[in-house]
């Protein structure tokens, strides 16, 4: 079976993973990588063998090396549009990492290109390819925790500080991308308060709420202020809590138990702890499994599309408009998805 050629531009701290994952698929052929820092180019040489890969400091001729079919894109975020945009008009098949863009428009408009050129846009979101987050939507579709209530989500340590973005666009985008997967549905409305004191204009603590049209709320505490490091994040029913704890050796369980009335008190009953059983492998290798699948068949993702990363953008800048009206609730009307002629 012919390898799929693959040029991947950017190979800092994220884009190197990506390189590993690629170099040994066998269903890809790394043709290409392209970073204009000299170091990231001369790190990656010496970590990996790459006699047989064009090194450049220029992404336009990566993407014009003969043999590349598809982009890897781990640049910096402002960056994405335009090297997005490059590449879908060169009818090469793209793997963005998150978020896709800084606008919603932008977001749109990408989409609308990758189905215009009949090429396959996805985007990076390796947590929905984690084994923990598979097995809890599953939970979740099949009613175990009963009635859904409510959701909550901790993402906090004390640092990695950003000086290019606040801790909302730093951090949210994983919390909100597991409640939709896992809720099926995307939030109507959002609240967004945050406070800055190491950088002006910067929220270096986030307190965010998403409702959905299903009446479930989410609250999620994002920060880099915080000893503690936590990426905890939780959905209560009426018959237990699905909890994903990314730092506890047993990283998904359900706390099952339910209050009984007893005269004129409530009683908790069934309390119980059970670990769920999760599958080994490394989420960005499902990845970029996924995509080569979805370059294969030249079909869209139905986990990581293009649109699903719109769609979080557009949650990201709702949520920020929030913060800059005081926390005022926003509401959000749904993308209009597809190209139209």
């Amino acid at each position: 079976m012919a390898r799929t050629g693959i040029a991947i531009l950017g190979v800092g701290r994220w884009g190197v993973h990506l390189l590993r994952n690629f170099l040994e698929n066998p269903l890809a052929r790394v043709v290409a990588i392209a970073d204009p820092n000299p170091e990231n180019l001369s790190r990656a040489s010496a970590q990996f063998s790459l006699d047989r890969v064009a090194l450049t400091h220029d992404w336009q001729t990566a993407l014009e090396t003969e043999g590349v079919e598809a982009v890897a894109i781990a640049t910096p975020a402002e960056t994405h549009f335009s090297l997005v945009t490059a590449a879908l008009k060169q009818k090469l098949h793209v793997l963005s990492e998150k978020p896709l863009t800084l606008t919603v428009e932008e977001s749109v408009q990408l989409c609308r290109l990758a189905e215009q050129q009949h090429r396959q846009l996805v985007i990076d979101h390796t947590y929905l390819f984690h084994p923990a987050v598979l097995r809890g939507k599953a939970v979740i579709q099949a009613k175990e925790l009963g009635d859904l209530r409510y959701g909550y989500a901790t993402r906090t340590h004390l640092s990695p500080v950003r000086s290019d973005v606040d801790a909302l666009w730093d951090l949210a985008i994983h919390d909100i991308a597991i409640f939709n997967h896992w809720l099926g549905e995307t939030p109507c409305q959002v609240q967004a308060r945050g406070t800055g004191w190491l950088q002006e204009g910067l929220s270096d603590v986030v307190w965010v709420t998403l409702t959905y049209p299903s009446g479930f709320e989410a609250t999620i505490h994002l920060g880099w202020l915080n000893p503690d490091k936590q990426r905890r994040l939780c959905v209560v029913g009426s018959q237990g809590t699905l909890i994903f704890d990314e730092l506890s050796p047993e990283s998904l369980s359900i706390q099952w138990g339910q209050l009984a009335r007893q005269e004129q008190h409530f009683v908790p009953t069934n309390q119980r702890r059970e670990g769920l059983s999760l599958p080994l492998g490394e989420p960005l290798q499902q990845v970029c499994d996924h995509f080569l699948t979805c370059v294969r068949h030249n079909q869209p993702s139905e986990i990581s599309s293009g649109w699903l990363g719109a769609e979080l953008v557009h949650c990201l800048v709702g949520l920020t408009r929030s913060m800059q009206q005081n926390g005022r609730s926003v509401s959000l009307q749904p993308l209009i998805r597809h190209y139209t002629r």
